[in-house]
């Protein structure tokens, strides 16, 4: 599964710490859960403290951008003509 919760926390401005802090958990144990493989409770509890739906940390971006992993800045791809 390919999980996109750092890209959201970059998008929401909040650090892993937060979201760690948040949902009563240590950084280092939130890092190895989304680098593992995390259970549907655990994707719940980071989607509450994003404020995003659980599909949100799974799906692919809906729009033609993506986020640069150096930056974070959000690049727009647009078709050739």
């Amino acid at each position: 599964m390919n999980l996109r919760i750092k890209e959201v926390c970059k998008e929401k401005g909040v650090t892993l710490q937060h979201v760690a802090e948040v949902i009563g958990v240590n950084r280092v144990s939130l890092s190895n859960s989304i680098n593992g493989n995390p259970t549907i409770q655990t994707l719940e509890k980071i989607a509450n403290a994003l404020g995003v739906a659980v599909s949100e940390l799974t799906d692919e971006p809906k729009t033609n951008t993506i986020t640069c992993p150096h930056c974070g800045k959000q690049i727009k791809f647009e078709k050739g003509k």
